[in-house]
């Protein structure tokens, strides 16, 4: 069972969600900015990811600049409270197939788990 942490509006979310689809599988869809995520399910998916906070966050959304997130003395914690916060900080589509999980972005990069 895969699972696609999916906004609508985002093209690459969209492109990655068809990728899916053509190859025969039909993801349960997140949508994570409707119900945000909790701090478990946060953390899970960074370590699935294996990526930093840092490495997740959009560094382009308003809320980031004003919140001073850039800072050089954020803490991880403080970049994982802000994504859960201010749920739009998180980079997305996101796909989850079991333990494993991709960005997609490239779109192209969910390949790797079918």
């Amino acid at each position: 069972m895969a699972t696609i942490y999916h906004n609508p509006r985002c093209s690459k979310s969209r492109q990655t969600l068809e990728i899916l689809r053509s190859k025969g599988v039909e993801p349960e869809i997140m949508l994570y900015l409707e119900t945000p995520l909790d701090k478990p399910t946060l953390v899970g998916l960074l370590k699935k990811l294996a990526l930093s906070a840092a490495q997740l966050v959009r560094r382009s959304e308003q809320d980031f600049k004003d919140n001073n997130l850039g800072a050089s003395d954020v803490t991880e914690q403080q970049l994982i409270d802000a994504m859960l916060k201010y749920p739009k900080l998180i980079e997305r589509p996101i796909v989850v197939v079991g333990d494993r999980a991709v960005l997609g972005r490239p779109p192209e990069n969910v390949l790797e788990l079918l």
